[in-house]
C-alpha cells in the first residue's frame, strides 16, 4: 500500500528513485540473511563436492528468470511443472563435469584471460572504454559481487576453451559443407496418383462387437483428458474509475515528464511518378525504367506540372490523384524512398530513386515541422491515462486486500459473496485446454493447471484486470465406455476402414507398376488421374500433396534407375503412389556465393551435437553421488 500511495501521489523522478532504493535495501537484506545460512552438502561429482550455497545460488538464478518471464502469471507451484530443483543440480553436475576435465586436459584461464574479457565486456564500455564505475554499479543492481561475476567469466571462457579444443578433433570439411547445401537443395518432381478413402466409405458397416474391439485397440486416443473446475473472483479496474480523482498538479507534472509522448514528429506532404520494375526485370528493361524516370524528372524540372506528368505516366494507384501521398513520417515509406524524401525541401524535386517498386520521382508539397501538443490539447488524454493508472492500482489494491484476509481453507465464491462480489464457475474443461471466459493465454494456463484441487492462486493480471482463482474440482482422465463415444467410434471406424481399403487398393497399384505396367495406361485403365508436383527441395512443403516427411525421404532415395518406392503413403488422409519424374541438382556458382552462411549453420548444428555427445561420454563414465535429494 505504501508504494502504491507514493505512485499515486506523486509521479516525480525523485519518488520513483526512492522506490528503486526501497527496492534495493530488501533484496540485499534478503541475500544477506540467505547467506548466513550455512551450507549443505548437496551432491559430490568424482568427489568434488557441490555445497548447498551453491545450488541455492543457480537455483535462485533459474527462479528469478522464469518468474520474470511469467511475471503476472507467477505462482510456486510452477517450480515443479518446471523441474526447476533439478535442473539447477544437473545445471552445476555439468559445470563441474567441464571443470574437471579442463583440468585433466590441462585448461585453464589466467587472471589476464579474465582481465580482457571483462574489460572489453559491452556493457562495462563507457564512450569505448571500459569504465569502472560502470562495472560496480550494474553487478551492483544484478546483486553480484566482483568476485562472483568474474568466477562466472571464467567458466564461460573455459567452457569456451573446452568446446575449441574437442571442435578442433572434428573439423568442418568442404565436403560435409557440399552435402548440406546438396541436402537443403537438390530438387525433384515426381508423379503422383491418389486413393481417396471416401470413395469406398459407402461399402462398409460396422457392427457394436466392432466398435468395441476398436476401442480396446486404440484406448489412448480416446482417453477423456484431465479435466478442471475453477472459480475466478475478478477485479476489473474500470469498475474502480469513478474513485480515481485527478489534481490538476498531478496532470501538469504528468505532462512535463511525457514530454516525448506529446510529440508531433516531423511530417512531409509529397508527390511521386513510379515508373513499375520487375524483381526478374532484364538488365535492358531496368535500363529503359530509369531513363524514362529521367527523360520526366528533367520535364518536371523544366517548369511541366508535376500532376499532370504523374496522371499520364505513373504506374503507381495514386496515378489518378496526381501521385498525391499525402503527409506522412518517417518509418512509413521504404527506406531509399524515405531517405531521399526527407533531404528535401518545400517544391524541390528529387529522383530517380530506386526501390523494390521501380524508379521513383518525388516532389514535396508542404513540411509540418515537429511540434510537442499543448497541454489543453493533451489534458483529457492525460487525464484518461492517470485515471486507468490509479484506478489498476485501487483494483490492484483491492485484490491484494481479499488474498491478505483469506482464510487458509476457503471456499471462494462463498468468500466473494461476503466481500460484496461474485465470483464466476466455469464448466470442466481440459487441463491443458483454453480456459472458459479467460482464453487459452499458455502462461495462464501452466499457472492453473499446477494449482491442486482446493488451493487459490495469488493474484493473476491478466489482459488489464486482476484474477483470483481456485480449482474446486479435477476429474481424472480415464476411458470411456462405448456408449459414451458410440457416434464418434463409429465414424472413426468409418474412415480407419475406408482409409485400410484404399491403402490395399494402392499397393495392388503399387505392384502392378513395379511389375511392368506402364504409368498412364494402368491410371486409363483404372479411371485414376495422374499429376505431377514439378520442382521442390526438402525446405518446402511438397506442392499438391502437402507435408509428409516419410515421402519426402523416399521420393530423394528414387532416380532413374528406381522409379518407385517399395511403399505407399499417407497423407492429409489420402494415399498416394509416387514415381520419380525429374531432379534437379544444384549450382555450383550458387553454393560458391552461399558456402558461407551454409557453412556457418552447418557449424552451430555440429558444435552443438559433439559438445552435447562429449558431456555424455563424460557423465556415463562419473561417479555422482547425491548426497542431499532435490525435492
Amino acid at each position: 500500500m505504501f508504494i502504491t500511495m507514493l505512485r499515486r501521489h506523486t509521479k516525480g523522478i525523485i519518488i520513483k528513485v526512492m522506490i528503486g532504493l526501497i527496492a534495493v535495501v530488501f533484496v540485499f537484506w534478503g541475500i544477506y540473511s540467505f547467506r548466513e545460512r550455512p551450507g549443505a552438502k548437496i551432491a559430490y561429482v568424482n568427489g568434488d563436492l557441490i555445497t548447498g550455497q551453491e545450488y541455492e545460488a543457480v537455483y535462485r538464478d533459474m527462479l528469478n528468470s522464469l518468474q520474470k518471464q511469467y511475471r503476472n502469471y507467477w505462482n510456486d507451484n510452477l517450480i515443479k511443472v518446471f523441474q526447476l530443483r533439478q535442473r539447477a543440480l544437473d545445471s552445476l553436475i555439468n559445470k563441474r563435469l567441464i571443470s574437471q576435465e579442463s583440468e585433466r586436459l590441462g585448461l585453464r584461464i589466467t587472471d589476464d584471460e579474465v582481465a580482457d574479457a571483462i574489460l572489453t565486456y559491452p556493457a562495462f564500455q563507457l564512450n569505448g572504454e571500459f569504465d569502472e564505475g560502470r562495472y560496480r554499479s550494474l553487478l551492483r543492481y544484478n546483486r553480484m559481487e566482483p568476485a562472483d561475476f568474474e568466477s562466472g567469466i571464467r567458466s564461460e571462457l573455459l567452457g569456451q576453451k573446452i568446446g575449441q579444443l574437442i571442435k578442433s578433433f572434428f573439423p568442418l570439411t568442404d565436403t560435409e559443407i557440399m552435402d548440406y547445401y546438396t541436402f537443403q537443395k537438390e530438387k525433384i518432381n515426381i508423379g503422383f496418383v491418389s486413393f481417396n478413402p471416401q470413395d469406398f466409405k459407402g461399402k462398409i458397416e460396422v457392427s457394436e462387437t466392432e466398435k468395441q474391439e476398436y476401442l480396446e485397440e486404440n484406448k489412448e486416443k480416446y482417453r477423456i483428458s484431465e479435466r478442471i473446475k475453477i472459480v475466478h473472483l475478478t477485479l476489473d479496474p474500470s469498475d474502480f474509475l469513478d474513485k480515481a480523482t485527478i489534481e490538476e498538479k498531478e496532470i501538469s507534472d504528468f505532462y512535463e515528464l511525457n514530454q516525448e509522448r506529446f510529440k508531433d514528429p516531423k511530417q512531409i506532404k509529397a508527390r511521386h511518378i513510379l515508373f513499375k520494375v520487375s524483381s526478374d526485370a532484364s538488365k535492358s528493361e531496368e535500363t529503359e525504367a530509369k531513363e524514362k524516370a529521367l527523360a520526366i524528372l528533367q520535364r518536371a524540372r523544366d517548369g511541366e506540372d508535376f500532376s499532370a506528368l504523374a496522371r499520364k505516366h505513373s504506374q503507381d494507384p495514386n496515378a489518378s490523384k496526381g501521385g498525391d501521398l499525402g503527409y506522412f513520417q518517417k518509418g512509413k515509406m521504404v527506406k531509399p524512398f524515405e531517405e531521399l524524401a526527407f533531404t528535401l525541401k518545400p517544391g524541390e524535386i528529387g529522383g530517380p530513386v530506386r526501390t523494390r517498386f521501380g524508379w521513383h520521382i518525388i516532389k514535396i508539397d508542404n513540411i509540418k515541422d515537429a511540434a510537442i501538443k499543448t497541454l489543453p490539447d493533451v489534458r483529457d488524454q492525460i487525464v484518461a491515462t492517470l485515471k486507468k493508472d490509479i484506478s489498476r492500482d485501487v483494483a490492484h489494491e483491492r485484490a491484494l486486500s481479499l488474498m491478505d484476509q483469506m482464510p487458509y481453507n476457503i471456499d471462494l465464491a462463498a468468500y466473494a459473496a461476503q466481500h460484496g462480489l461474485t465470483a464466476n464457475e466455469t464448466d470442466y474443461f481440459p487441463k491443458d485446454g483454453a480456459i472458459p471466459g479467460l482464453g487459452g493465454d499458455e502462461r495462464l494456463k501452466r499457472s492453473i493447471a499446477s494449482l491442486d484441487k482446493g488451493e487459490v492462486s495469488e493474484v493473476i493480471e491478466h489482459k488489464d484486470k486482476f484474477y483470483i482463482i481456485q480449482v474446486v474440482d479435477i476429474k481424472n482422465s480415464y476411458i470411456p465406455k462405448v456408449s459414451e463415444v458410440s457416434d464418434q467410434l463409429q465414424k472413426d471406424f468409418i474412415d480407419h476402414q475406408s482409409l485400410v481399403v484404399a491403402k490395399k487398393e494402392a499397393e495392388d497399384y503399387l505392384e502392378e507398376l513395379k511389375g511392368g505396367a506402364t504409368w498412364s495406361e494402368l491410371a486409363k485403365k483404372k479411371n485414376l488421374k495422374t499429376d505431377e508436383t514439378g520442382l521442390f527441395s526438402r525446405a518446402e512443403t511438397i506442392p499438391k500433396i502437402g507435408y509428409a516427411p516419410s515421402l519426402f525421404e523416399a521420393a530423394f532415395s528414387l532416380s532413374s534407375q528406381k522409379r518407385y518406392p517399395d511403399q505407399v503413403f499417407e497423407v492429409n488422409k489420402k494415399v498416394y503412389v509416387i514415381r520419380w519424374v525429374d531432379e534437379k541438382g544444384i549450382d555450383i556458382e550458387d553454393f560458391d556465393k552461399e558456402k558461407k552462411a551454409f557453412k556457418q549453420a552447418l557449424l552451430v548444428t555440429k558444435d552443438r551435437r559433439i559438445s552435447n555427445a562429449w558431456l555424455q561420454s563424460i557423465k556415463d563414465e562419473a561417479e555422482i553421488r547425491i548426497v542431499t535429494p532435490i525435492e
